[in-house]
């Protein structure tokens, strides 16, 4: 699982869906948009739209998966609620993974059922090259004794365990960055997929008004 609220989707998520594939030996990467984060405002643009960007940049990727599930689902999108969702499909004994950034890893004692999330999954910390901070003492607390430096140690069980992960591309594409060049007519090219670009160019996304 690689949640977000992908708004919009660019390069640095789906190279990171694919390196992370690869990296874990996972079977698919479901990415995941968010309906209503709860520790983010609200995105720029409507759910359907986040979803059809997304679906536009995996195109015919294998092993990612646009996954809708927290769009249709009411009240605000807990990841708690999302990885018990899987947890449901794929049963107990699947090695699942919640894979998040280092910046959205910093805030996990604040998220909703934090302990949860390791009685479900595995949780995959990707290093960015733009976001080195140490650990508040809330989340050590939380991590203590969960870490692993080692994908198969890790993988020997279907959850609970944290494994930092550099990935080879680490592309720091920021989302911000992109909405304040579209809504300001500058170029996008080579940030995002060339049909995702097309998509928001066509029918005028996050342009200003």
């Amino acid at each position: 699982m690689l949640g977000g609220t992908f708004d919009p989707v660019h390069l640095g998520h789906l190279r990171s869906a694919v390196e992370l594939r690869e990296a874990l030996a996972l079977d698919c990467v479901h990415l995941i948009p968010a309906k209503a984060p709860p520790l983010r405002g609200e995105p720029s643009v409507s759910p359907a739209e986040r979803l059809a960007l997304l679906r536009l940049g995996i195109g015919d990727t294998p092993g990612l998966v646009a996954d809708d599930r927290e769009l249709w689902r009411e009240g605000p999108s807990y990841s708690a609620d999302t990885l018990a969702s899987l947890r449901e499909e794929l049963g107990s004994e699947a090695r699942l993974v919640m894979a998040l950034g280092h910046d959205a890893f910093l805030r996990l004692a604040d998220w909703h059922a934090p302990q949860r999330l390791f009685e479900l999954a595995h949780l995959v910390v990707v290093d960015r090259p733009d976001h080195q901070a140490a650990l508040p003492v809330a989340l050590r607390d939380l991590v203590a004794g969960r870490e692993s430096d080692d994908v198969d140690a890790l993988m020997a069980r279907p959850a609970g365990g944290l494994l930092r992960l550099r990935l080879p591309s680490r592309m720091a594409i920021s989302a911000t960055e992109l909405r304040r060049r579209l809504a300001r007519g500058l170029s996008v090219r080579y940030l995002l997929p060339e049909a995702v670009e097309a998509h928001i160019m066509d029918h005028n996304l996050y342009r200003r008004s």
